[in-house]
Order: C-alpha cells, then sequence, then structure tokens
C-alpha cells in the first residue's frame, strides 16, 4: 500500500488498463459460467453489502435465500427440500458429504465416487479424512452400477451420482444408484452443478432429482446455466435433518446456529439468484436451454462436416470432439485466440462449452480455424 493516496481517477485507470488483460466471453468455449443476466447485476448491486452469514442484520434479503431455495426445490422435485446458496459447486459437495460422514458417525469412512467426478471430490477426502473411490465408466461414459457396488462397504458414507459430468456432460444412471443407497442406507448426493439449471428445460423425462427416492442432496449452481452472478452454488437437502448435520454454534451473532461453511456470505448473490428465476420463470429458462441446444446441435453436425466426431452424442450443452493430437490441436487453437479446453485420458478430446454467451458465427469460425490446423 502507498503512504499517499491516489485519486478515484487514477485508482480507476489502473483498473481499466488491468481489466483490459482479461479475456472476453466471445471467444470462451472451454467455460461453464457466462455473463449475468442483466437483471442479475442490477440486484446483486442493490444488495452488495448484505451479509447472509448474520441474517437477523438483514432479514430481507434473508428471505430471499429461502424463497430461492423453495423455488430450487420446487424445480427439483422437493418443494419442502432444506438448503442454502453456497459460493459453488466445490462448498456445496463438501458440505453435502461432509452431512453424510457426520449423520453416518464412522471412521475411515469412505465414499464411491464415478471416475468422471469433478476435481472437488479429491479436495473433499483430503479435507475431510475420507478414503475416495472411483467407479468405472461404462462405454457411455456413465459410472458403471456393478463397479459402484463393487466398492461399497460398511463403511461408506456416502455415494455420488452426476448429473451433468464437467467434462462430457453425461448424466448417471441416478436411479440405480438410488437403490444401492437405500438398500444400504447410504446417503446419495447428486451433483447437478451444471447440470441442474439444464435438464429440468429439456425433452424427455430425467429423473435424477428429489423424485427419486434414495437421493438425499443435490448441488446446483446458478452462476453457471442459471445465470446469476458469481459465487452463487446451490446446495439442497431432501429434509431439515441433514442440513442440521453441520450446524454450529454462532454465540455472537444474530442467529443461534449456522449451517453454512463459510461465515460471511454475500447477500447479493442470492439476491441476483431471486431475480433471474423470478424474470426468466420457467419459460424463459426454457428458451434459453433450448438455445444452447440448438447452438450444440449446430456445432456436432458442422464438425461432422469436416470429419469430426463427438465422444457420445451430446446429452446437454457440453461437447468432446475427437481430434488427433489434441493437446497441440488445443495449443493451436489457443493461438487463434480460441479459449478451449480437453477432457482427461484415456478419452483425450477438445472439450467445448456451449453456453448462452456462444454465436452460430463464431462456432463457423471456430470450426474453420479447426479445420485449417487438422489440415496441416
Amino acid at each position: 500500500m502507498k503512504e499517499k493516496a491516489l485519486s478515484a481517477d487514477e485508482v480507476m485507470r489502473i483498473l481499466e488498463e488491468t481489466r483490459a488483460r482479461d479475456y472476453s466471453y466471445d471467444r470462451f468455449f472451454s467455460t461453464m459460467c457466462t455473463q449475468p443476466h442483466p437483471i442479475a447485476v442490477r440486484a446483486h448491486d442493490m444488495f452488495l453489502e448484505t451479509n447472509l452469514g448474520d441474517p437477523g442484520l438483514f432479514p430481507g434479503v434473508a428471505d430471499l435465500e429461502q424463497r430461492v431455495v423453495q423455488m430450487l426445490g420446487e424445480m427439483l422435485g422437493c418443494p419442502n427440500a432444506a438448503g442454502y446458496i453456497s459460493t459453488g459447486g466445490t462448498e456445496s459437495n463438501i458440505q453435502a458429504i461432509r452431512a453424510a460422514r457426520n449423520e453416518a458417525g464412522k471412521k475411515n469412512g469412505n465414499i464411491v465416487v464415478p471416475e468422471s467426478a469433478h476435481f472437488s471430490f479429491d479436495k473433499i477426502g483430503d479435507l475431510l479424512c475420507l478414503e475416495v473411490r472411483k467407479a468405472e465408466l461404462d462405454e457411455s461414459l456413465k459410472v458403471d452400477v456393478g463397479s459402484v457396488e463393487s466398492q461399497v462397504d460398511d463403511n461408506t458414507v456416502a455415494l455420488v451420482g452426476i448429473a451433468g459430468t464437467t467434462e462430457f456432460g453425461q448424466v448417471d444412471p441416478i436411479e440405480d444408484l438410488a437403490k444401492i443407497a437405500v438398500d444400504r442406507g447410504i446417503h446419495l448426493h447428486v451433483d447437478a452443478a451444471f447440470g441442474g439449471f439444464v435438464l429440468p428445460f429439456l425433452e424427455g423425462d430425467w429423473r435424477w432429482d428429489f423424485r427419486v427416492p434414495g437421493v438425499s442432496s443435490i448441488t446446483i449452481d446458478p452462476h453457471k446455466m442459471g445465470m446469476s452472478t458469481i459465487p452463487a452454488g446451490g446446495l439442497l437437502f431432501r429434509g431439515q435433518d441433514c442440513l442440521s448435520a453441520l450446524e454450529t454454534e454462532t454465540h455472537y451473532l444474530t442467529k443461534a446456529r449456522q449451517a453454512s461453511l463459510t461465515g460471511t456470505r454475500s447477500g447479493a448473490v442470492a439476491a441476483a439468484t431471486y431475480a433471474v428465476m423470478m424474470h426468466l420463470g420457467q419459460e424463459g429458462f426454457r428458451e434459453m436451454v433450448r438455445h444452447c441446444m440448438d447452438l450444440t446441435h449446430h456445432l456436432v453436425s458442422s464438425a461432422r462436416q469436416i470429419g469430426v466426431e463427438p465422444v457420445i452424442e451430446p446429452i446437454m450443452n457440453v461437447v468432446a470432439l475427437q481430434v488427433p493430437s489434441t493437446a497441440k490441436v488445443r495449443e493451436e487453437l489457443m493461438k487463434r485466440d480460441w479459449h478451449v479446453s480437453m477432457t482427461r485420458e484415456p478419452r483425450r478430446a477438445l472439450r467445448l462449452i456451449l453456453m448462452n454467451h456462444v454465436t452460430e458465427e463464431n462456432i463457423d469460425l471456430f470450426l474453420q480455424d479447426l479445420q485449417t490446423i487438422l489440415q496441416r
């Protein structure tokens, strides 16, 4: 920190120069986040200084958070769900497994997750002193139920299924996992950080949420396909008992007990999420998902015209394209200012997310560059 103050104009000039170094969403194919809806930005600014960690001082925004939890619960098949707005999928996953561990009360516990699980579960194993057992995937890149069953034992405190895997957008057989969970009396957590705001608005009857008996908790991120501001995650439990397993006494705050992982929590993101959900409604989200799926289908059909196939037929707006020498191709694309990522071995592929900020024009330009690189 400097001894003497800088003028506000000088500080803003530094910030503007620094912000200009950030890349533009226009050419992002690698991120599951997107530009927030304008009404989310307005709501965020309105509640900027509010703190959900001390709700008695901010009863208005605390009420908004509960309204969001109720709306999310209704969307996911459980109007009476309990939960809160977290900082994102990692925190929600940590808290879901922590609740499961606390309820089970077992030492030397383990969790069984798919090989396709988000890397947050590796953090969870470290933080919560749990063994993370990774079940194999089948040919369609869903978790293999037989592999899950083979790894469950008396010390298993939770099973995890993914509804919209980070790399392939695949949906695990949640109903089959739920049968195992119910039979063994094990907590089943569904990580739908990305898919939570996609699957409810896709055609077809996707059964992966609280409508499936045995699903205990769900992660869903409003700051992804929910069009909210960052950091807005969501953690829902089927009932209050699981949430209560996370509570600790807060002796000097306006509420006696607190279940969230973080103490101070931004009320602004809860307000932003409420604003988007109320403004768009199911109709608006359905239209947005349809638009993203149209982009997805356009990408896949156009890629096929240049001889490039997806690893699997996309379930949602996540596409993995099979190309030779994937790492080198990605490097060349990045040189042309296309921001793409890769999936892990053994299914190494270019990973693209077709978010609302993507345009058909940029898809076509991207594929032109990809074709040029592949023909070298």
